[in-house]
């Protein structure tokens, strides 16, 4: 069955906005001209994700546009050199200019996230309110092995669509259904010999690049805006919290606004779970 926050709700709308570095494909949820969020997605994920929390936003008479970002889903890579999350930041921004947009919501998931915190600090003044979905500080080390398996997977060739997704259901991470199958479809292009992702591994890896050259701790201290913080309670692997205790105590004693929300899900199923699409809808409300 479908989830229930994609029920009754309108299709998105799928648009290519032309920015100066380039095509970004942007799904849009919601009434033209209602109120704003823009959403990011992961680290190698695209603008399907956000089709749970779109939809309810939706309902509520308010708009979401998610983003695939260059190097993701049908946004093209940019140069080397030319993304790292600084950069996605100020993509954000002119994502915002070009939908005519002052102030908007900012909700990021899991590298989103720490895009989020990015924004934060760069252009304060754009930002109504944020959302930070599983991602605020360094994860625990046991959360990382099935990231880097979703990046290995990335420019290798699968004989079928239905082959790639048996991969992906296999690895027991996704808790698989009609939401991330239609994610998974969406991020495969026909190559010779079959079926690969769209991501741009050499810009998911610079992605990681960045982030292992970044003190993301210290981007807290600039996070003036109110602030929700959605923590995953099931670890991504055993033990392996992508947001721990220990980060999620310290964010909320450094950031004046913000606060926290515990979902009984893990990293990626946090993204279509029922209570984060109402703690989200309440938040922005």
């Amino acid at each position: 069955m479908p989830h229930a926050a994609l029920q009754h709700a309108p299709a998105p709308d799928n648009q290519l906005l032309a920015l100066a570095v380039g095509p970004m494909r942007v799904r849009r949820h919601g009434p033209a001209g209602a109120p704003l969020a823009i959403g990011v997605p992961g680290l190698s994920a695209n603008s399907f994700t956000f089709d749970a929390l779109g939809a309810g936003l939706a309902r509520q008479g308010r708009g979401l546009a998610a983003l695939d970002l260059r190097g993701r889903g049908r946004s093209p890579a940019g140069v080397h050199g030319s993304h790292g999350w600084k950069n996605h930041a100020r993509d954000v921004i002119a994502v915002a200019d070009a939908l005519g947009v002052d102030r908007f919501d900012f909700v990021g998931h899991s590298m989103g996230a720490f895009i989020g915190l990015v924004l934060a600090n760069l252009a304060p003044a754009r930002l109504r309110r944020l959302v930070l979905i599983d991602a605020v500080g360094v994860p625990d080390p046991r959360a990382m092995p099935p990231i880097f398996a979703a990046v290995n997977r990335l420019g290798t060739v699968h004989p079928s669509p239905e082959a790639f997704l048996s991969r992906v259901r296999a690895a027991g991470v996704v808790p698989w259904g009609p939401f991330w199958e239609a994610h998974y479809r969406e991020d495969l292009v026909e190559v010779p010999g079959g079926v690969a992702q769209r991501a741009s591994q050499a810009a998911v890896l610079e992605d990681m690049g960045y982030a292992a050259g970044t003190q993301v701790r210290e981007l807290w201290s600039g996070v003036g805006v109110a602030t929700l913080l959605v923590r995953a309670a099931i670890p991504l692997a055993p033990g392996g919290d992508v947001v721990t205790a220990a980060d999620r105590n310290l964010f909320l004693d450094t950031a004046p606004r913000a606060r926290v929300v515990e979902i009984e899900a893990n990293h990626y199923g946090v993204m279509n779970h029922p209570d984060t699409a109402r703690a989200v809808e309440e938040f922005l409300r």
